[in-house]
């Protein structure tokens, strides 16, 4: 190894060049005042590729949008050929792609550069891993500007060091990648299936158990719903979700704040105020950091929660998501999307009717009421109103500590599935670093057939 005196670069392979972008590589970009406005996007024509037809390591062709071929002819620095790569500069900056399986003239509107070997002294996929490693990404967060959209300017990218092998070993390097990262994105999809499946039956666990109780022997009888099917013969059907609450005025509201009222009250510290992104069917989960001061509290007191009230959303794609206020926050105030239940302890515990809200027949329920716009939504009046199945209060306590047990032990599996795939993620980017900087050597590599 020889020391690189580039801070990301550190030591590389002896036998390597080192080397920048801009003695290797053609880069080229849309020039700003060429820019494609929303009038010139058509459905024919060539190939318009933006950052956002990214889809993994390459063009979702099919998703792209289209340009008259005047203004692809407008620019031939960027009509693009099979092979070469391209790179986001704009936004999220840094993902990369390569152009394959082209089959017809294609182009790039503004933020994305183009980048193509000027001597065939490297392979395109030897740079697509490349540009996937720490060592770019590191030299992309230490020189990337701008405050809300980051750029990645071309006179930096261009000065991007790195350290080069031969082609010959580029292109082993290149092999192993692919062959290596396949296994490990293979280990990751069944992760993620292994989390959709604990998921589906977390969901299926909870809305058998609201609907037909635990006992598989009890008399059952129809319930005159026709998707919902039978349900145990002693529970009460059409129950008002207005009878269910505190007698008093004010158990079943939503609060005061729009998404612009009262913004001139909003501050970092005081009363929490909670929005419908708090709230999620697993539990009450705040992400939310704004307040308001105790004095405006006061005057919201008909908006306040406290622990073992009941929180849904009225707006969402469904609304509906449902938890309980846990016992270990302190009170809060919530705004105009977010309802809130306080119950009658002697008629239906909290974590029963949180349960029921979320089952597949309560979702059911609030989609039939909801109202369709920029994203649908229930109205106060119409929930209070709504009718739902209810077991007596016994059999109500059964079915929740039935179901936090075993929703408890999916949780945890998930949880853990959740943590695996974050580790082989982890072990991923270091094995593509390792690989694309010498630090492992795979020059004698060859594909195992297991």
């Amino acid at each position: 190894y020889k020391d690189s005196g580039v801070e990301w670069v550190a030591q590389y392979p002896s036998g390597w060049t080192l080397t920048r972008v801009k003695f290797e590589s053609y880069v080229k970009a849309r020039v700003g005042w060429h820019g494609l406005k929303s009038d010139d996007f058509t459905d024919e024509g060539a190939y318009l590729v933006t950052g956002s037809d990214f889809k993994g390591p390459v063009i979702k062709w099919e998703d792209c949008y289209h340009c008259d071929f005047d203004r692809y002819e407008q620019d031939p620095y960027i009509q693009l050929k099979e092979g070469d790569l391209l790179i986001t500069k704009d936004g999220t900056i840094g993902k990369v792609a390569l152009v394959s399986d082209l089959n017809g003239k294609a182009t790039l509107n503004s933020g994305v550069f183009v980048v193509r070997s000027l001597a065939d002294n490297y392979t395109s996929k030897f740079y697509f891993w490349l540009l996937q490693a720490s060592v770019f990404t590191g030299f992309v967060d230490f020189n990337k500007t701008g405050s809300t959209i980051v750029h990645l300017y071309q006179d930096t990218f261009v000065n991007f060091r790195y350290a080069m092998p031969s082609l010959n070993e580029q292109q082993i390097i290149a092999n192993f990648l692919d062959h290596e990262t396949a296994k490990i994105d293979t280990l990751i999809e069944k992760q993620q299936q292994l989390i959709k499946l604990l998921k589906e039956k977390r969901q299926a666990v909870i809305s058998h158990a609201v609907t037909k109780g635990l006992n598989p022997n009890t008399p059952m009888r129809d319930s005159g719903v026709e998707w919902l099917g039978e349900v145990p013969e002693s529970w009460v059907t059409k129950v008002k979700l207005s009878n269910v609450s505190e007698s008093n005025r004010g158990s079943f509201v939503n609060g005061p704040f729009g998404s612009d009222l009262l913004a001139s009250e909003l501050r970092e510290d005081g009363v929490p105020v909670i929005y419908i992104r708090d709230l999620k069917r697993t539990g009450y989960k705040r992400k939310s950091t704004v307040c308001v001061t105790t004095e405006k509290a006061k005057q919201l007191e008909v908006c306040k929660v406290k622990s073992g009230d009941i929180l849904i959303s009225k707006v969402g794609d469904p609304p509906g998501d449902t938890c309980v206020y846990p016992e270990n926050e302190d009170d809060a105030i919530i705004t105009q999307d977010v309802i809130r239940i306080r119950v009658e302890r002697k008629v239906v515990t909290p974590f029963f009717l949180s349960m029921l809200l979320n089952s597949d027949f309560g979702q059911m329920v609030i989609n039939d009421i909801s109202v369709e716009g920029t994203r649908k939504r229930v109205s106060l009046g119409d929930f209070k109103a709504t009718r739902f199945i209810l077991p007596d209060l016994n059999d109500q306590k059964d079915i929740v500590a039935y179901v936090h047990g075993q929703c408890n032990k999916m949780d945890n599996l998930i949880t853990r599935s959740q943590d695996a795939v974050n580790l082989i993620r982890e072990r991923r980017t270091a094995l593509i670093s390792a690989a694309v900087t010498g630090k492992i050597d795979v020059r004698n590599w060859q594909p195992s057939h297991d």
